[in-house]
């Protein structure tokens, strides 16, 4: 039986010496429901206890439609600020690039007033990775690579990545920039297998990118399914789930993290407990057998 190796306890952020867990854990929840800077708190906490070394988050994130752009990177800055020691322990990521209601704005000007603007948020003098939160169509690639070349130069941002590029984009970003992109985070899951196929993740293996997976329990459905493919896929998660008496949520992140790319699911969850569940993940093996079940429900017919 053909056993799919387990991921290693740390990984490089693309060819940087910056390390990071296998797992990340994401804020766009953070600043929901009033939170305060306690309970904020006892999550990142919860995170770092779990072994998650790479927080994400973005200026978009608590975002309501009208009011709340940037609560959470503001939020998380108010947690580092009230314990000073606490921003050594974790690599912090961020993302900008959306500017309600274009929706989107790379131009020059603004990707410099946006990182500025989540520096004195967060509270820091440097971002350990900055991504562009989605593409901009009407900005040219190398007026981009410029403004984020100059961030770097300027000691703003240690490492680049991009969120929800296509590989055309993130290839034209990336010749253009000096300070080449690290990691990329589309959108994976077990309901949401488009990047194995449509060559994001074989771009991410050639030129060394980290992917980090976004919405990786498919936006709640694996837990709740109601289609037939949502309940196929469920299905094949719990052979796995039972065999090894984990969650199906534990099943779906080891699944992502079985694949070669080096996949980083990014925990979604706000629930302290759950963040903890999700460090089982790194410890559960698949079998090429069990893996492709996943993947041939998820597709909705076999493989050719």
């Amino acid at each position: 039986m053909s056993v799919l190796p387990l991921p290693p306890a740390t990984r490089a952020l693309g060819a940087t010496s910056l390390h990071v867990s296998p797992l990340a854990w994401g804020m766009w929840r953070l600043a929901e429901d009033g939170r305060t800077v306690a309970e904020a708190a006892r999550l990142v906490h919860a995170a770092l206890e779990a072994g998650i070394t790479l927080l994400d988050t973005a200026d978009i994130y608590g975002f309501d439609g009208s009011t709340g752009f940037g609560q959470a990177e503001a939020l998380l800055g108010d947690v580092m600020r009230a314990e000073p020691g606490l921003r050594q322990r974790f690599v912090l990521a961020s993302k900008g690039g959306i500017l309600p209601p274009l929706p989107y704005d790379q131009s020059p000007a603004y990707l410099a007033a946006a990182i500025d603007a989540s520096l004195q948020r967060l509270g820091v003098d440097c971002i350990d990775l900055w991504q562009i939160h989605r593409p901009d169509i009407l900005a040219h690639p190398h007026e981009v690579a410029r403004a984020l070349d100059q961030a770097v130069a300027a000691g703003k941002i240690r490492t680049l990545g991009v969120s929800n590029f296509t590989v055309h984009q993130t290839a034209a970003l990336n010749h253009f920039l000096d300070h080449k992109l690290v990691a990329t985070q589309p959108e994976i899951s077990p309901l949401r297998i488009a990047c194995f196929e449509n060559g994001e993740l074989d771009q991410a293996m050639t030129l060394g990118l980290t992917p980090l997976a976004w919405s990786p329990l498919g936006g709640g459905r694996l837990a709740a399914p109601t289609t037939a493919r949502e309940r196929a896929v469920a299905d094949a998660l719990d052979a796995v789930a039972a065999a090894h008496a984990i969650s199906r949520t534990v099943a779906a992140y080891s699944w992502l993290m079985a694949h070669p790319a080096g996949i980083i699911p990014i925990v979604g969850s706000q629930n302290p407990a759950r963040i903890a569940e999700a460090a089982i993940a790194p410890t559960v093996q698949w079998t090429r057998t069990q893996w492709y079940a996943v993947f041939t429900a998820a597709r909705g017919e076999p493989l050719p």
